[in-house]
């Protein structure tokens, strides 16, 4: 089985996993890349990523898995490859990828890290990418109808919208229970009203606003509960980048981060996801 002696290491987990998955389509990558510069498949970023923290330690019997990701099933490729290296994940997330389960699960999730283990932490929004190119849309399986990815940030935004152009309808009912997540997102980007307009294009600028609210969020929330970190926690984030059922996603990698036992960054592990995939199969050979 897969979990068998064979697989046992982190690293030949991810390779197994990532043996079952499509080729990159040179074509589209290209277009991938020209609207999300820095931006690499998912299948670069998990190899890259495992082996990285492997390296540091965490291994598939040591890392609890914790992630703040959207509802959205197209979310689930990242989180479901990672869960096949370290087992079921600790779910913070919500609408549009934002930790709705804050400090309280935070502070549970680090209660469920293996003794002397670690955590791994990913988050960020996700937008959606047609064959043909256009952002803030994209093919699902089944569903004829090319459909909007994210819908929750899109929501946001025409929200955020309605404001900053002068034509949003007042009222005092500013939450809703029914619908709580959604309205905190709306909230939640208003800050960003400005930048959205003034961007070239809307929806390639929208997840990297969401991203950077989520980010200080994300970061508040390690900060306040860095007493439960055991003996590191690696906080990955950037945008999910969700593409037609037969092509790879793809992720842009905006903070990859390690953490002592004291809550502390003492080390920037971005850089090591931009090694040119050349030298980084030569690294991996060579070692």
């Amino acid at each position: 089985s897969f979990y068998s002696p064979a697989y046992r290491s982190a690293t030949e987990r991810v390779a197994k996993i990532m043996s079952s998955k499509p080729e990159e389509n040179a074509a589209f990558d290209k277009l991938v890349k020209t609207n999300f510069p820095g931006a690499i498949s998912n299948k670069e970023l998990e190899t890259k990523v495992v082996s990285i923290l492997e390296s540091k330690g965490l291994n598939s019997a040591n890392t609890l898995l914790c992630t703040s990701l959207c509802c959205d099933e197209l979310a689930r490729s990242l989180e479901d490859d990672l869960n096949k290296v370290y087992g079921h994940n600790f779910n913070l997330g919500g609408l549009s990828g934002f930790p709705f389960a804050g400090n309280t699960g935070f502070g549970a999730m680090s209660a469920h890290v293996p003794d002397g283990g670690y955590c791994l932490l990913v988050h960020g929004p996700h937008v959606g990418i047609t064959q043909d190119g256009v952002i803030g849309k994209v093919e699902r399986s089944g569903i004829a109808l090319v459909d909007n990815c994210c819908g929750s940030a899109i929501a946001a935004s025409n929200y955020v919208k309605g404001i900053t152009d002068g034509g949003a309808k007042i009222t005092t009912n500013l939450q809703q229970f029914s619908d709580f997540q959604q309205g905190a997102v709306q909230e939640l980007i208003l800050p960003f009203g400005k930048r959205l307009n003034d961007a070239d294009n809307r929806m390639k600028e929208l997840p990297y606003a969401l991203y950077d609210s989520q980010d200080i969020l994300v970061r508040e929330i390690i900060s306040a509960g860095k007493g439960g970190i055991k003996s590191g926690l690696a906080l990955l984030s950037g945008i999910q980048i969700n593409t037609s059922p037969n092509t790879l996603d793809y992720f842009h990698p905006l903070r990859f981060d390690f953490y002592d036992e004291n809550g502390e960054v003492v080390e920037d592990l971005l850089p090591s996801l931009k090694v040119s995939s050349l030298l980084w199969h030569v690294c991996i050979w060579y070692l």
